[in-house]
């Protein structure tokens, strides 16, 4: 059965030997900080001498219509989730991709699908260059942050060595991994995500039609992301409610998930309905961010939270919990925006009245997110293509 391929593909003149053809792997293309990355770095790379192609277990999800001109969207028509069973079924039409247009190099990015790659490259017989992109954590929904699913750590611990990279977006990110799959110290590469670019500031200059960011308003404190544990965003309306008693500001959280009717009843205890909102996923938070009093994370655990550095690009002043990993590097130890330990509700509740009356200059946190520019990061990955497809196939990690 042939693959079907979508999207527009331009055909630049090159010149007569044929380019490197370099695959990134993706469930799909649904609202979340992992894709947004993803097609950033692919905006870069098509200026490139390179023949992309992202491949996607189900062409779907608010970004599509986002992939940059001269990317071939190869669709596997096989929806998954984020379970590693689900992901199986996507091995057969991957192996079915890598056999009929040979990539020479193939990048994944997260747990499950990263699995699934390194068995279609074994099930496929072809010369394959496979670097796997870690964006996360595989924890259990606890404070202490022990691995998950000792199933799937096993399998990684076997499979993982089998990749020719593996990289990782944080220096915490990589070196977690390289303990929980007992890799030697120095075998994950750092790689930050490529987020700021120029389009990131002209959508940041985009006019928003909501009442809040009128003039003589209320300051606004912001978040964003899924309505999931990792967020933490019950901890956050705690954090709120709390600084109502010092000051009038409101609070915007821009995303869903399945907490939503927990956080509305939340919303609702705490008297807050007037003062917090929830209006759903923004393809364009930045103009958010740009005019908000502070960003606001909250989370128990992150990989290398993108939503940081988007904020800091917008000029916007950043509260964090120092959380593993990512947040403490992104602001330098509290440089560029106030950490607060997890889960402490007070201790945030301070930082969120001390950013309202000591903010940084929008200049400082501009400047500092240009050191996680696309560019930047692109540079890094044609380093590491370049590498990849230099080297003998089969040659591992381990």
């Amino acid at each position: 059965m042939l693959l079907p391929i979508i999207g527009k593909v331009s055909t630049p003149n090159r010149c007569m030997s044929k380019p490197l053809r370099v695959a990134f792997l993706l469930a799909d293309l649904t609202g979340g900080g992992l894709e947004r990355v993803v097609l950033n770095l692919l905006k870069s790379l098509v200026s490139h001498d390179l023949a992309v192609d992202l491949v996607v277990a189900k062409a779907q999800g608010s970004f599509l219509d986002d992939v940059p001109l001269g990317v071939r969207v190869i669709d596997l028509q096989t929806p998954i989730d984020s379970r590693t069973r689900q992901a199986i079924k996507v091995i057969p039409p991957m192996v079915r991709y890598l056999r009929r247009e040979r990539p020479n190099a193939l990048i994944s990015n997260l747990a499950s699908v990263n699995a699934v790659a390194v068995v279609a490259k074994a099930l496929a017989g072809i010369p394959l260059q496979l670097a796997l992109v870690e964006h996360n954590l595989i924890v259990q929904n606890n404070p202490n942050q022990e691995p998950a699913f000792p199933a799937l750590m096993h399998l990684m611990r076997w499979l993982y060595p089998q990749a020719d990279a593996i990289v990782a977006v944080s220096q915490g990110i990589a070196q977690r991994f390289e303990t929980d799959l007992k890799l030697k110290q120095g075998t994950i590469q750092v790689i930050h995500n490529p987020v700021v670019d120029d389009s990131l500031w002209l959508q940041a200059q985009a006019p928003i039609d909501h009442p809040w960011f009128q003039p003589d308003q209320p300051p606004v404190f912001l978040t964003a992301g899924r309505f999931v544990h990792q967020k933490d965003y019950a901890l956050l309306l705690q954090s709120f409610a709390q600084l109502q008693t010092q000051s009038a500001a409101r609070l915007l959280i821009l995303g869903d998930g399945p907490l939503r009717s927990k956080l509305q009843a939340q919303v609702a205890e705490l008297g807050l309905a007037d003062r917090v909102a929830m209006p759903g996923f923004s393809k364009n938070p930045y103009a958010y961010m740009s005019r908000a009093a502070a960003f606001v994370l909250s989370s128990r655990w992150e990989g290398l939270p993108t939503v940081l550095i988007e904020a800091l690009a917008c000029g916007c002043n950043v509260i964090s919990t120092d959380c593993p990993y990512g947040p403490d590097e992104i602001l330098e130890g509290g440089r560029y925006g106030r950490l607060v330990p997890v889960a402490n509700a007070a201790a945030l509740a301070v930082a969120m009245q001390q950013t309202l009356e000591e903010p940084i200059a929008p200049d400082i946190l501009r400047n500092r997110a240009q050191d996680f520019g696309c560019d930047r990061s692109a540079q890094q990955y044609l380093k590491l293509i370049g590498k990849l497809t230099a080297t003998e196939a089969g040659v591992g990690v381990a």
